[in-house]
């Protein structure tokens, strides 16, 4: 008999589903566990696609995907044993589209974590990761970094790295002065809200300014602002991918407690969740996974906000299949943006940011008009 393919499978599975959905003995759980699933076999399998692509068509030419997977296990190869002899189509590859496929998986599944995380605590699916003024905070210093002039002693010899490391500072300024006012105003969600909007206006406000300063150095502090994975190398590929992985895990680890907190804190805390600490401690490490993204790709939206909230649409309000659901989802969006963002227009390329939006804003449009009453999360 001929095997069956990934896409029947997949119908095969779907097709289950609905029939699971008219026979009233399936319980919720399982359907839940169900559509998971399917959503994840779905993820890996388009995120691969997007990853042959992505190694094999660029702005700089195509190759098949045969000899790019054959050059790119070559590089590897080489790389590990050391031998620095690669020709063309290998350094191509594995230093230029390998390090930005990478990137381009971490940030993609960090912008979704990170949104996860703030919807869960904020109890408000129209959170993003950008809620509490990271994005204004980063956005504001590396303008001011660029419009100044500013220099870092142990980084003076290589500027690539001054505006992602002002950008993380400015993030976290801006996300200190939000938890302030939010905790001194009482701490609830609609307070962080609030909080992070008027810090999010203040730091814009301020980077407007620098930008009328900085004319004409605005190219790259432009092309970060509206999020590019152009300067993307192997050090700020693993510097991104690494944290990433760590929080995920960490995310996933406290999905029991997400479910607890989003019981209601009163119900939290009477089974033993230090509610207080559990919001801080969260909100501190998903602030710190947005600096991060943004830090060298720019400020890119709509992942952290569509991918959460429609896993959360899909599989309810438990925790345990919301955070691995967007990690993949997340990752597998931000492969095709950010191939898009490089073919579409070839030999230019557009911000990632503008392609995330496109994308982002009739997806959530229709799922708020298909699902948005039926929402249970």
């Amino acid at each position: 008999m001929p095997k069956e393919g990934v896409f029947s499978r997949f119908r095969k599975g779907y097709r289950g589903l609905k029939e699971d959905l008219e026979t009233p003995d399936v319980s919720e759980i399982e359907l839940k566990k169900k559509r998971f699933r399917l959503i994840v076999i779905f993820g890996l399998f388009m995120s691969a696609i997007a990853f042959l692509i992505s190694i094999s068509i660029s702005s700089g030419g195509v190759i098949p995907v045969s000899e790019a997977i054959g050059a790119l296990f070559s590089a590897i190869g080489k790389s590990f044993s050391g031998d620095t002899n690669l020709n063309m189509i290998e350094l191509y590859i594995y230093n230029a589209r390998l390090p930005r496929t990478i990137a381009s998986i971490a940030v993609g599944a960090g912008l979704a974590v990170a949104g996860c995380m703030y919807q869960a605590i904020i109890r408000n699916p129209l959170v993003d990761p950008y809620i509490t003024g990271v994005s204004s905070g980063a956005g504001c210093f590396a303008m001011a970094a660029t419009a100044l002039g500013f220099s870092i002693p142990f980084l003076a010899d290589n500027t690539l790295y001054i505006i992602p490391v002002v950008a993380i500072v400015g993030g976290i300024i801006a996300f200190a002065i939000t938890m302030t006012v939010a905790e001194g105003s009482g701490g609830s969600s609609v307070n962080y809200i609030l909080a992070g909007t008027i810090v999010g206006f203040a730091f814009s406000s301020v980077q407007t300014v620098f930008m009328s300063m900085g004319k004409d150095n605005l190219t790259d502090v432009m092309w970060w602002l509206y999020g590019s994975f152009a300067n993307i190398t192997w050090e700020n590929a693993w510097i991104v991918f690494i944290p990433v992985v760590g929080i995920s895990v960490i995310a996933m680890i406290w999905a029991r407690e997400f479910n607890l907190y989003s019981m209601g804190e009163d119900q939290a805390r009477q089974l033993g969740l230090s509610v207080k600490k559990f919001k801080r401690v969260t909100m501190v490490t998903a602030s710190v996974l947005t600096a991060l993204c943004v830090a060298f790709v720019g400020i890119i939206g709509f992942v952290g906000l569509v991918v959460p909230h429609a896993c959360r649409m899909a599989l309810g309000s438990d925790h345990r299949l919301i955070m691995p659901a967007s990690i993949v989802i997340g990752a597998m969006l931000m492969l095709f943006a950010d191939l898009a963002a490089r073919t579409v227009m070839s030999p230019a390329e557009l911000p990632v940011g503008a392609i995330t939006a496109m994308i982002g804003t009739p997806v959530f449009a229709y799922m708020l008009m298909r699902r948005g009453r039926n929402y249970d999360g």
